[in-house]
């Protein structure tokens, strides 16, 4: 759809060089039906913060609308991606924003595609904290595996502090991750939801160790979630020494 833009821009080690391609595959692991071009973010933020600015951007945002209802699987991953971060960089009222995003939302079947738009949803950094949440927690609820993952990493952008952190840590206990349908043959279905979750811990434990560490140790948590969260403990530089427990 906006292909045009975004093939000038492919990586040429990703055009030229097979392992390097494959491993940026494997990496971004999104489904097997979604095309990946192979463009970096730097790239992909760049196009969007342009479309943000054309006159027609809101045209265009439907459009993507509708070709994802047509085919879900037409658009390609970078396609995706710069839709979302297209909605981030617009200039516009919060309310035109959640419209948006709100079709924008169900579209998510990608960690990469999630967890960019999160990390990079700037705008949510400006909405009262309480809003954000009222807006956050249908998603907490959700049966859809990175909706649910929209929630965790938009919390854990944007509510980590220590008014919301309470509220955050017994939403995350309530997700009922037996309900949650994922779409990728992985261990410990929903995998993305457990990775979130072991990854706001893991923040969560940097910011306000003592706070995260009684939390832990009051909950029954998945043994593989324990598990995911002390690993990513380990793996940040922040609290490779500080306790998880």
């Amino acid at each position: 759809m906006i292909e045009n833009r975004l093939t000038p821009l492919i990586s040429k080690r990703f055009l030229n060089e097979e392992k390097y391609r494959q491993g940026h595959i494997r990496i971004v692991n999104a489904l097997p039906e979604r095309r990946i071009m192979g463009l970096h973010l730097p790239e992909m933020k760049q196009v969007a913060k342009e479309l943000a600015k054309e006159p027609d951007v809101c045209l265009l945002l439907k459009r993507f609308e509708k070709v994802h209802q047509a085919n879900r699987f037409e658009l390609a991953y970078e396609e995706t991606l710069v839709w979302g971060l297209t909605i981030n960089a617009l200039k516009c009222p919060l309310e035109e924003r959640m419209s948006f995003l709100q079709a924008y939302i169900p579209v998510l079947d990608n960690w990469a595609v999630c967890d960019s738009f999160c990390c990079n949803a700037k705008w949510a950094q400006k909405m009262p904290a309480h809003d954000l949440w009222i807006f956050l927690l249908p998603y907490f609820h959700s049966k859809k595996e990175f909706e649910v993952r929209f929630a965790i990493v938009m919390s854990m952008c944007y509510l980590m502090n220590e008014e919301w952190l309470p509220t955050v840590f017994h939403q995350l206990e309530a997700i009922q991750l037996s309900e949650v349908i994922s779409e990728y043959d992985l261990p410990h279905s929903p995998y993305y939801v457990r990775m979130g979750m072991a990854w706001l811990l893991a923040t969560a434990l940097a910011k306000y160790p003592d706070a995260t560490r009684a939390f832990m140790n009051r909950i029954s948590l998945p043994e593989d979630v324990k598990r995911l969260y002390v690993r990513k403990a380990r793996e940040s530089f922040r609290t490779r020494n500080v306790s998880p427990y």
